[in-house]
């Protein structure tokens, strides 16, 4: 019977986790109900409210397993080598193309602007450990190259998706790599 449940629970979740994201592909959070939530995941209002507050915590731990997920990924590799970051950036970009659906809908102008910020704070730390020379010289330098960064990472990224996805998670690590490495230097090598 306990299994029973737990199926039914992963389902109604799962359910409503795709509803919610078909919904921000119109709309912004704020305008999505959970009346149309339950419309669209076909399952009742009772049952939404055993498992979340309302549209934002449902959204909030959409985005929180996300996080977690790459947090993990992230925290798997050693970003002293230069090899490493290229490994991680390549698996971070196979787990988006993974969850593109997911990822696309919540990168996108619908999405929680606070997911883009808490992408860039996860990766601003682990990337702070690979600039250890540049936060010895200079703090506040960091911070903004940390900045700039993670955020072009993440427009980088949403154009990749938008694109379908035109070149191999691999193309593209190289690229966001060899940016954040080498800077424009590096575009200007390789051609």
């Amino acid at each position: 019977m306990s299994s029973k449940l737990d199926r039914r629970k992963k389902y109604t979740r799962m359910v409503l986790k795709e509803s919610l994201i078909t919904l921000l592909k119109e709309k912004q959070i704020s305008s999505v109900t959970v009346k149309e939530l339950c419309e669209l995941a076909d399952i009742n209002r009772s049952t939404f409210y055993s498992h979340y507050t309302d549209q934002f915590d449902l959204l909030n731990k959409i985005e929180d397993e996300i996080l977690e997920d790459m947090n993990q990924t992230l925290s798997s590799y050693n970003f002293n080598e230069e090899e490493e970051a290229l490994q991680m950036t390549e698996k971070i970009l196979e787990y988006v193309a993974a969850n593109r659906d997911v990822c696309q809908t919540l990168l996108s102008e619908h999405g929680d602007r606070q997911f883009q910020h808490k992408v860039m704070r996860i990766t601003y730390e682990f990337t702070m450990k690979n600039w250890v020379e540049i936060i010895k010289s200079d703090q506040k330098a960091s911070e903004y190259i940390s900045l700039y960064v993670g955020s072009g990472s993440i427009h980088v990224i949403k154009n990749w998706l938008d694109n379908e996805m035109d070149m191999s998670p691999k193309e593209m690590a190289e690229i966001i790599n060899n940016f954040t490495n080498n800077g424009l230097a590096s575009l200007r090598s390789s051609s």
